[in-house]
């Protein structure tokens, strides 16, 4: 590290991955996930565009809620892992203080919203399911971009989300407590690409 990296056998501790992260270029954002590093793409203006109505869903149905973006989660058991959520939902001021990295307790839901890149379906379908749900994040909201969907997992135990549910764009979603909302989705249908 210290401006150079350093290739050797064994995965990266977390000490060793935050110091990466920060040195990464801002055309690219790193995780930490199951004791790999992955390269996540920037969000292109469809990514925005839904990030900003997710958040105007926020706002309108629980405005004592604020949806953070590009929230850095430790996402795994014994602070292992390391998520960039494209939103973390929690209580007005619940980050301040907090680094980098914050713990996941207080964060009611995680969402990520799929970007056209060759890792999103192991990083947001397979790991990041499992990630929040050990880090007993009561809600992982998937926005699917590839196949139309929203996709919200609840009740985390022991590592896995109990429940999950797939609706097509354009349904209304419930998202269960302690969130307790219905997403209006037909404005994504205008961002289907």
């Amino acid at each position: 590290m210290g401006g150079r990296l350093c290739i050797r056998h064994g995965p990266l501790d977390v000490d060793e991955f935050e110091e990466l992260a920060a040195a990464a270029p801002e055309t690219v954002r790193l995780e930490y996930i199951k004791g790999k590093v992955e390269v996540k793409a920037m969000p292109d203006g469809n990514h925005r565009e839904i990030f900003v109505w997710l958040a105007e869903q926020c706002m309108k149905h629980r405005p004592d809620l604020r949806l953070y973006p590009e929230s850095g989660v430790r996402a795994e058991a014994y602070r292992k892992g390391r998520a960039r959520a494209d939103g973390a939902l929690a209580p007005r001021g619940h980050f301040k203080g907090h680094g980098e990295w914050s713990g996941s307790e207080g964060i009611l839901l995680a969402v990520e919203i799929t970007s056209h890149d060759r890792d999103t379906d192991q990083r947001d379908r397979v790991d990041k399911p499992v990630g929040y749900a050990t880090a007993d994040i009561p809600i992982y909201l998937l926005i699917d971009r590839d196949n139309q969907t929203v996709v919200v997992f609840s009740d985390p135990k022991g590592g896995s989300y109990q429940q999950s549910a797939s609706s097509p764009w354009g349904s209304p979603v419930e998202l269960p407590a302690p969130v307790s909302f219905t997403l209006n989705t037909e404005e994504l249908k205008d961002y289907a690409d």
